[in-house]
C-alpha cells in the first residue's frame, strides 16, 4: 500500500477472467523472481508498476495474510508526477484510503488490511 501523502495509490486491475480479481482496485505488488526477499518483492513490483523508487526504510507497516505479504510506505504527495504506470492494469489513481476500505470494488482482503493498518494507526 502506497500512500502519496495523505491518498492512497491504487490501479484498477486487468478484466482477465485467469487472473484473481479481475477488475477490482488493486495496490502495487506482485510475485517474487528468485531469491528475493518479499520487501525487495514489492519495492520491485512498486518501480515495474508505477515507476516510483521505493527504500525498504520508507516501509512503515508490513503484515503476512496466508502466503502472501502486505507492506505500507509513506512518500511525498508531490511524487504523484513523477508516477510512470507499466504495462499491467487499466490505470491509476490516487484516493483516501477510507474510500478504498468502503469502495465493493476493492479487494475484500486488501480493504481489511488497509483498514487494520488504519485502525493501529490511529
Amino acid at each position: 500500500m502506497l500512500f502519496l501523502g495523505e491518498e492512497l495509490l491504487v490501479i484498477r486491475r486487468d478484466e482477465k477472467p485467469e487472473i484473481p480479481w479481475p477488475g477490482y482496485l488493486d495496490f502495487p505488488g506482485g510475485g517474487r523472481e528468485g531469491e528475493e526477499t518479499p520487501e525487495q518483492c514489492a519495492l520491485r513490483e512498486t518501480f515495474e508498476e508505477v515507476g516510483l523508487d521505493v527504500t525498504e526504510d520508507q516501509i512503515v507497516w508490513s503484515r503476512q495474510h496466508g502466503a502472501s505479504w502486505f507492506f505500507v510506505a509513506h512518500l511525498p504527495g508531490a511524487l504523484v508526477s513523477e508516477v510512470r504506470f507499466g504495462d499491467e492494469g487499466h490505470g491509476w489513481w490516487i484516493m483516501p484510503p477510507e474510500e478504498y476500505v468502503a469502495r465493493e470494488d476493492g479487494i475484500p482482503h486488501f480493504r481489511e488490511l488497509l483498514n487494520a493498518y488504519l485502525t493501529e494507526r490511529g
